[in-house]
């Protein structure tokens, strides 16, 4: 399945980048990528995906492709959730899946609870959907002081952006990045990144440096209230290397993994889907197939969204 083309969607300070697969006469699939990836991480995965959607990878305001937020304006996830109201509103969609990996699963999460009419099916690759506050409401204060202060000294930086070789950032992500393989990186770095003449420029916004920044973390009452919001019907893929077992363990214990797994359970019943598979967090780039049949069984199976009360 090729790519169809690069879109380029309008916006009040400039535009969203997308790229898209399949048939436009299909059932619509927004994909999300993760924190300070790109649009790019969808390239292996969406061509083994069913033919007869219609696929669109959108690069959040500040990554990838699209512009970065004007100068003042912060990255926070309600931000995120706009980005994907925007688009859709672009693209004329009334309702369509969403398919996001780790952050991009979180900022989907919020956004088919805010507008749950509009989301037929959400699957979340090795993502938290929501960030519970649970160990991490000691540093919340701190949080929201480093984001400021950080946002502030970038924009008072004068320092063009730095330039690199490929060889170099491909360390530099791969180091911060321990289950990323050089392949993927090099995949990610090619939309991320920018030509110049002694090297390569990254595109992102230099404001973006800590997934906390852009996160909203929801206490357990939050969770619950927003999660019997949804209408759609859910696909949770964790990848046994993933996520969950590679981040630090007071930012996000088992204990909240399973108390968020048993809320789903119990409030979507038979519309949420639980799928343990071998591989990283990257499983969706480095290992496709371990994810893909998983996926596309989802995809087409016929789920009618309703109305739940």
């Amino acid at each position: 399945m090729g790519m169809i083309s690069e879109l380029k969607l309008a916006v009040p300070w400039g535009h969203i980048a997308a790229k898209a697969w399949g048939s436009l006469q299909g059932p619509p699939v927004l994909c999300l990528h993760g924190w300070l990836d790109n649009a790019n991480s969808f390239d292996r995965l969406i061509p083994l995906l069913p033919q007869d959607f219609y696929y669109v990878a959108m690069d959040f305001g500040g990554h990838g492709l699209s512009s970065h937020y004007s100068p003042g304006v912060p990255y926070y996830h309600r931000t995120f959730v706009s980005d994907i109201r925007r688009v859709v509103a672009a693209l004329k969609w009334n309702q369509f899946s969403i398919l996001g990996h780790s952050f991009g699963g979180v900022v989907g999460g919020m956004f088919s609870c805010i507008f749950p009419e509009m989301v037929n099916k959400l699957i979340l690759l090795d993502s938290p959907f929501f960030v519970l506050e649970s160990n991490e409401v000691e540093n919340l204060l701190t949080y929201k002081r480093r984001a400021i202060e950080h946002m502030l000294q970038v924009e008072a930086s004068q320092e063009p952006s730095s330039v690199y070789s490929l060889k170099q950032l491909l360390q530099r992500l791969l180091k911060s990045h321990i289950h990323m393989s050089e392949e993927c990186g090099e995949l990610l770095l090619q939309r991320g990144t920018t030509k110049v003449a002694s090297g390569l420029v990254l595109n992102r916004d230099q404001r973006l440096s800590w997934p906390e920044q852009g996160a909203d973390f929801l206490s357990r009452e939050l969770y619950a209230h927003s999660i019997r919001k949804l209408q759609a019907h859910v696909l949770f893929i964790k990848a046994v290397h993933g996520y969950f077992d590679v981040r630090r363990e007071s930012y996000y214990s088992k204990e909240s993994l399973s108390f968020m797994i048993h809320m789903l359970k119990s409030t979507l019943k038979e519309r949420f889907q639980f799928v343990e598979v071998p591989g990283n967090h990257c499983v969706h780039m480095s290992e496709p197939q371990h994810v893909a049949s998983i996926i596309s069984s989802f995809l087409q199976h016929k789920h009618m969204l309703t109305a739940y009360l």
